[in-house]
């Protein structure tokens, strides 16, 4: 489905879900939906993405599924899941299995290749991710945008080369300068999804809670639709007045 779409040059729509509600949304006008390892960070407020656990990606995913009606659905193996064939392919059967999902996304260019490789051959559909690699990060502060010198350029020219010769279905680009990303994109044999990249990318995601403005600060390449935080926050205050005032509940609001 995906490799069509990109042949039509139609741009993929991709965004993050952590639940049936929010994926019962965004399920109409996305093509993708990740539920992301961002989860530790958007919904759990911790530094980094490195202390989810697989029961809590299956947690999610399966609240996920029963929102998801015709988008891709794709589930991150968190940090510490893949370390060698053996628990990859046991850990990866087992997020497919309960969550009944399409694919896995798992982190890593050059030195994840054969590892890719094995999954596939083992009939697992892979979503890549190279760039900026957030399992990598312990803390937000330690972020930076990759492609700055040509020993970063080739190496992640290096990294797509491998990973997409392992048989993934399309490649997460997150963090990198444009001028990369287009070479990137260029070079690419499988559908390329940006975040932090450029237009140029077959699709692009974000995180969901950070284009609906939920979040003060957020990266340069989020774009805030809306600041649902500033509507919660004036709702909550009208609450908070009218229960104060015993203006709720009202007698609509109450049995007779």
């Amino acid at each position: 489905m995906l490799k069509k779409i990109k042949m039509k040059n139609k741009p993929l729509v991709c965004l993050t879900a952590y639940n049936k509600f929010t994926a019962e949304i965004i399920d109409e006008h996305c093509d993708l939906i990740l539920v992301g390892d961002s989860l530790g960070m958007a919904y759990y407020g911790n530094s980094s993405t490195r202390s989810v656990k697989l029961d809590d990606m299956i947690r999610h995913a399966k609240s996920v599924r029963k929102g998801v009606k015709k988008s891709i659905l794709v589930v991150d193996m968190p940090f510490g899941t893949y370390n060698n064939k053996s628990n990859a392919k046991k850990n990866a059967l087992k997020i497919i299995k309960e969550t009944k999902c399409d694919a896995v996304k798992l982190e890593g260019g050059k030195e994840k290749s054969s590892l890719i490789k094995f999954l596939v051959k083992n009939k697992i559909n892979v979503m890549g991710h190279i760039g900026l690699l957030p399992q990598k990060i312990k803390s937000k502060k330690n972020f930076k945008i990759f492609g700055k010198n040509t020993r970063e350029e080739k190496k992640i020219l290096q990294d797509l080369d491998y990973i997409q010769n392992s048989g993934v279905f399309s490649i997460v680009l997150e963090g990198v300068k444009e001028d990369l990303a287009k070479k990137i994109v260029q070079k690419s044999k499988v559908p390329i999804i940006g975040i932090g990249a450029t237009k140029e990318c077959h699709g692009q995601i974000l995180v969901l809670e950070d284009m609906l403005g939920f979040f003060e600060k957020v990266p340069k390449f989020v774009k805030k639709y809306v600041n649902l935080k500033k509507y919660v926050k004036r709702a909550v205050k009208n609450y908070s007045t009218d229960v104060k005032r015993k203006k709720f509940p009202s007698r609509k609001n109450v049995y007779n």
